[in-house]
């Protein structure tokens, strides 16, 4: 399968999920609410989802697929084959006992994760409660990790993308038993603990789904007794740099929430804006970052370095040709995109205004975040995941003092702008470092692309503007209104980005009908 029709398959049905998981929301805010349900639903939902990012993907992925595509590549797929099986023995024995001891622990696990519900015994017990139920999730999304990495390093990408949704559809097929079988005596907590099996049983169908794709395609695990030995220890050794950068990750979360909370609505405004921010982030981004690491690490591994230059050129290459004119049309239709999707009830114009312009600063970012998922791989398929750690380090503590300082200057734009600056400073120690080891340079396509690309995003970014102007008066009108204008901005813009980028030969019909009608 070819890199653009790998990453369009990921990237669609990430997509697909994302779509899903608003309606989840939705649904979820609709039967539960806001009240102390709801608080203690959203911390039990949120702390296996925590270990699941900081583990079970970005750093299981980053140092199992390298491994596994050197006994692959070196030894044979029998080879590889008994390396997983030894890791998925080590892993599950690991799993099994950290899920034990976390739900036996979780009622005091709750006072330090949540403290402001020691006051409230029973929003407490709920928590502890919920988290007991869903936690296995944890547990089936690691091994699920394990059969995505071997799917994905085989090139079957649509696997693992696709049953990112069974999550949502988990969520509220839960909702719906529960409303067959008990309703009308159905309380806000029964809802809870419905949402908390559904999490759990969404898990255990993942896994299920994998491990027959991996059966299905000849790649089928055996248990056997676990074993600790070299190549086990060599993936913990890589894994850790990948579970403290995702640890760093968190942390400038949590913070930027604490520095936000200082100003009235800002910590609001800042999630509004980064949920509409990590739309094409997560959908271009990770599935550039996902499909590349397998390429990369395979061609590597036997020893066609140029090869792996290449597909790193055309991973850069169709990740700026999809993104540079998403973050032109952030920055200049960012407070349409705020009024269409937000702006109605307690949400105010004013509400749209702070929230486009933060939209700005995140849309300047946002090649950058890109970026960054582009030129990790370059890494992650050589093992080595201790430097992308050690500049995660360093940004992080850029990150941190840009946003404090310039959020008692320009209020909560700040906080974005810093955001925006220490991704671009990530994005320029990773590109100079694998510069001066002779493992990244630009092509001649991509140094004649890439002009192209920023001249047609900035000819269309022209019109968005046009349009806005043509528009003002209509997004005063309702809602329906509203998201009609959104609709036709985005479709005059993708038509116009179109024609640019074939008229200055940014890309050709040729070659995109070519990329998606056969691998490459």
């Amino acid at each position: 399968m070819s890199l653009i029709k790998s990453v369009a398959t990921v990237g669609s049905l990430t997509f697909a999920s994302r779509i899903l998981g608003f309606a989840r929301d939705i649904v979820i805010a609709s039967v539960i609410g806001t009240g102390p349900v709801a608080d203690a639903w959203a911390v039990a939902f949120r702390f296996p989802n925590l270990f699941r990012r900081l583990f079970a993907e970005g750093a299981f992925n980053s140092a199992f697929v390298p491994l596994y595509a050197r006994r692959l590549e070196g030894e044979g797929d029998a080879s590889a084959t008994l390396f997983a099986e030894h890791i998925l023995s080590v892993l599950l024995a690991i799993l099994l006992a950290f899920s034990a001891i976390a739900i036996g622990a979780m009622p005091w696990i709750m006072i330090v994760y949540a403290p402001g519900f020691i006051d409230d015994p029973a929003k407490l017990s709920l928590a502890a409660d919920f988290t007991q139920i869903a936690f296995p999730y944890l547990l089936f999304m690691s091994l699920c990790a394990l059969y995505g990495g071997i799917l994905n390093s085989h090139g079957r990408f649509g696997w693992a993308a696709g049953v990112q949704a069974l999550l949502n559809v988990g969520l509220l097929a839960a909702l719906g038993i529960a409303h067959l079988i008990w309703r009308p005596a159905l309380g806000a907590s029964q809802w809870g603990y419905a949402l908390a099996i559904g999490c759990a049983g969404s898990g255990i169908l993942q896994f299920v789904v994998l491990a027959f794709a991996a059966e299905r395609h000849g790649w089928s695990l055996r248990l056997r007794l676990p074993e600790f030995g070299p190549d086990v220890s060599r993936l913990f050794r890589l894994a850790v740099p990948g579970i403290v950068s995702g640890g760093v990750s968190q942390i400038s979360i949590f913070i930027a929430t604490i520095v936000a909370s200082l100003q009235d609505g800002a910590p609001a405004i800042l999630y509004y804006a980064d949920r509409i921010y990590q739309f094409p982030l997560g959908i271009v981004g990770v599935a550039m970052g996902i499909v590349l690491l397998p390429m990369l690490a395979r061609h590597l591994r036997a020893g066609r370095d140029d090869l792996a230059l290449h597909w790193q050129n055309r991973g850069l290459e169709v990740s700026m040709l999809l993104t540079l004119p998403a973050s032109v049309a952030l920055m200049t239709i960012s407070v349409p995109i705020a009024v269409a999707l937000f702006e109605r009830g307690a949400f105010t114009r004013a509400d749209s205004v702070a929230v486009g312009t933060v939209l700005i600063a995140f849309g300047a970012g946002l090649p950058a975040f890109i970026l960054n998922k582009v030129l990790t791989p370059g890494f992650f398929a050589r093992e080595d995941t201790a430097t992308p750690m050690r500049f995660a380090v360093l940004t992080l503590l850029l990150d941190v003092a840009l946003s404090v300082g310039l959020f008692f200057l320009l209020g909560v734009i700040g906080i974005a702008i810093g955001t925006a600056v220490a991704a671009w400073a990530n994005v320029a120690l990773l590109w100079r470092t694998l510069a001066s080891r002779g493992q990244f340079r630009l092509d001649d396509r991509v140094r004649d692309r890439l002009p192209r690309i920023v001249l047609a995003s900035l000819g269309m970014g022209l019109i968005l503007v046009g349009g806005t102007l043509a528009f003002a008066s209509q997004l005063d009108a309702g809602a329906l209104t509203q998201a009609l204008v959104l609709a036709c901005l985005c479709a005059g813009g993708l038509i116009a980005y179109a024609l640019l980028a074939l008229l200055l030969k940014a890309t050709t019909i040729g070659e995109l009908r070519q990329q998606f009608s056969r691998g490459a």
